[in-house]
């Protein structure tokens, strides 16, 4: 028997509380009329909802569903999710993963950035949640009722650190869980989202499903970012033969027969020089692995748009 309050924080004032790994399991969970609390969730669940919260710190493990957040307002959270709208909401900083649009309401003085942490639980934790770490739409607000004139949404600043916003857990019983927020270690790829680029250079780069596809694809983007190349966007989707001659043009026949093992992973990275960057590197790094890489700068741009318009079609976005 399920009881509603082991998943259910109201009414608190001047805590901090929380969840460990395998303590929600799944399960839906509700934090409402909390102030000046620091919350954290650090398991999966069904969806979750947050009402009428003021100058709280949250942070919310993998979820299923919907994460909604209602007439709160000064709280900072670190959150993933399937789905995430606020409504009537004032002043939230959010890094955020999304693999759905964001959708916000009535809401404004909302800043996001691109979600950050690692725990050792955290990976299996978004594989029990349905949630791709590479299927991250963090920067791609949707205003549901915008004022004209008027922005009701911006984006943190890029050097902005989650422990400046949600600090790590002061209990002695929450401090069990071994966490990391520096951006190098985060579960989920870090991106650039709609940041402005810093050059007009893109390149594609596309791995293909097998044992090795999450760890190859960590690995080049770490080879990139070391190299001062930036990861713009990531996606895992699944392509049909159609798709693949859409997106890879003259070299689909290749690649074809490679997609029925399951979903790519795609990377967009950004910057002078970084299909050469890209094509050099893939070929000192993964010889023996089928990749498809932007054949020269003048392709890649069509391959980034080729590809990430089929993908968000694939997604309803």
């Amino acid at each position: 028997q399920i009881d509603p309050k082991d998943y259910t924080f109201s009414r608190l004032k001047d805590e901090t509380v929380g969840r460990l790994p395998g303590k929600v399991a799944g399960q839906q969970f509700v934090i409402q009329d909390c102030e000046n609390c620091s919350i954290y969730i650090f398991d999966h669940s069904a969806t979750i909802t947050i009402d009428d919260c003021v100058n709280c710190q949250i942070f919310l493990g993998p979820v299923k569903g919907s994460v909604f957040f209602r007439d709160c307002k000064d709280c900072k959270c670190v959150v993933a999710c399937q789905q995430f709208r606020t409504r009537d909401c004032r002043r939230l900083e959010v890094f955020l993963c999304c693999a759905t649009q964001p959708i916000i309401e009535s809401s404004t003085g909302m800043k996001f950035g691109c979600f950050q942490y690692y725990y050792p639980e955290l990976a299996l934790q978004f594989k029990d949640a349905g949630l791709s770490i590479f299927n991250n739409t963090w920067s791609n607000i949707h205003d549901f009722t915008p004022v004209s004139g008027e922005n009701n949404w911006g984006l943190l600043p890029e050097a902005a650190v989650v422990q400046d916003y949600v600090p790590l857990p002061s209990s002695e019983e929450l401090k069990a869980v071994r966490i990391s927020t520096d951006a190098a270690k985060s579960i989920i790829p870090v991106t650039r989202g709609r940041r402005q680029k810093t050059s007009d250079e893109s390149c594609l780069a596309v791995f293909f499903a097998g044992d090795y596809t999450t760890a190859n694809a960590r690995k080049l983007i770490d080879e990139m970012t070391g190299k001062g190349f930036q990861l713009v966007q990531t996606k895992e989707v699944a392509m049909k033969a159609e798709d693949a001659h859409r997106v890879f043009q003259q070299c689909a026949s290749e690649f074809i027969p490679l997609l029925e093992k399951g979903p790519v992973v795609a990377l967009e990275f950004s910057g002078d020089g970084a299909v050469e960057g890209c094509r050099s590197t893939v070929n000192e790094v993964f010889s023996g692995t089928k990749v498809f890489v932007s054949e020269s700068k003048a392709s890649a741009s069509q391959d980034v748009d080729n590809f990430y318009n089929f993908a968000d079609m694939q997604m309803g976005m």
